[in-house]
């Protein structure tokens, strides 16, 4: 027997490590896609969605990300999808070209559903924080709500409408887009299954601020109740309307896209505005202060909508990579499906197997004093 010198065989041993290291099918840097509307009137609420995952990758990077045993850098790559169903699926087409692994995206329910075709012929985890039921109903494995969808959304539209704002003459209005018009059709038929009757039922596209007209067709109906999917700066708009025609005793019941900061300008301009969001405030989790502690360092300001949804599918989405041992996208679409993640903020995430939070729930919110106020939520409706 021939025996080797204990040195000799240390360093053998170191070799193999190295070597074994060089074959790892782990790449040095993983990238990460982001697209959200980063430009036009959505921009505050994609730039919030994308700070969210800045800051997880940063602290990620920071604390030694290791993958199979391996030390690996996350890399973000954003695109801005301009909130547009063709822009959106052009740069769906940029970020699988780009070679990331997965993308976190998008804002808009019609922007995800074009894209997602794009991601699914990549094999790429798309986790989007839109609410859209048809986004899951796709029949991709790799689509990953965030949040509760419009399904649940609308019953609390059409609840909250019903009994906490109980009134003689409602309107109903559209943006014309799959989560605007989706989500006004659901909660028109909860209202008309109350009992309640609509006066007004219109679309219009979700760019439309001319509302002097609409204003006036809400006075001449007597509408006590508007319940809207418009954007927050529509909203604003036909609440001006409402004021220059004198018909101001309404209350404005709104989706997730009104509860947001610049909202706050509608204090005072009616008797009540209210939104629904399947979006949870940070500050109603026990563990929300931390992260918006982080986030008010980062970036000098309070987040804009779901940036804490972001940051916390980040880190799922890391656990994932981890548990998969791979940055193959198939592999981290397997682990995500398989995955109980730990959530820094809300908890956890955790997908059906149609990709539908386990998880989600919808509050709504009253407008007070300039702030948005949690005033019942639930996960049932």
């Amino acid at each position: 027997m021939i025996h080797r010198p204990a040195a000799a065989c240390l360093a053998m041993a170191a070799l193999a490590a190295v070597l074994l290291a060089g074959c790892s099918k782990v790449p040095d840097t993983i990238r990460i896609g982001v697209a959200q509307p980063l430009s036009g009137p959505l921009a505050a609420l994609g730039q919030d969605l994308l700070n969210g995952v800045n800051l997880a990758v940063a602290e990620l990077n920071q604390g030694g990300y290791m993958v199979d045993g391996k030390r690996v850098t996350l890399e973000v790559v954003p695109v801005d999808d301009k909130a547009d169903a063709a822009t959106g699926k052009a740069v769906a087409r940029q970020l699988v070209d780009a070679g990331v692994v997965a993308v976190i995206g998008h804002l808009n329910s019609g922007v995800s559903i074009e894209a997602a075709p794009v991601y699914s012929a990549a094999g790429l985890a798309q986790l989007a924080i839109s609410t859209n039921p048809r986004f899951t109903q796709l029949g991709f494995a790799n689509t990953f709500r965030l949040v509760g969808n419009d399904t649940l959304q609308a019953r609390a539209l059409g609840s909250f409408a019903a009994t906490q704002l109980a009134a003689a003459s409602y309107a109903v209005l559209d943006d014309g887009t799959p989560y605007g018009k989706g989500l006004a059709d659901g909660a028109f038929e909860q209202l008309k299954a109350a009992g309640k009757e609509v006066a007004v039922r219109k679309s219009f596209d979700d760019k439309t601020v001319a509302f002097d007209g609409l204003a006036a067709e809400l006075k001449a109906a007597k509408v006590e109740v508007v319940v809207s999917t418009l954007n927050d700066f529509q909203a604003l708009a036909l609440l001006q309307g409402l004021q220059k025609v004198g018909h101001t005793r309404v209350s404005l019941l709104g989706g997730d896209t009104i509860k947001t900061t610049d909202m706050v300008r509608a204090s005072g301009m009616v008797d009540g505005v209210y939104a629904t969001s399947p979006v949870l405030e940070a500050k109603e989790f026990a563990t929300g202060k931390p992260f918006l502690e982080k986030y008010l360092v980062a970036y000098q300001k309070a987040p804009a909508y779901g940036g804490h949804y972001t940051y916390d599918s980040m880190y799922v989405l890391s656990a994932a990579i981890q548990k998969a041992k791979s940055a193959d996208p198939a592999e981290i679409v397997k682990a995500l499906h398989g995955i109980n993640g730990y959530a820094p903020v809300i908890g956890t995430m955790s997908w059906d197997d149609k990709g539908e939070q386990r998880y989600g729930a919808v509050g709504v919110y009253q407008l007070r004093k300039g702030a948005w106020e949690l005033r019942m939520r639930s996960d049932r409706w």
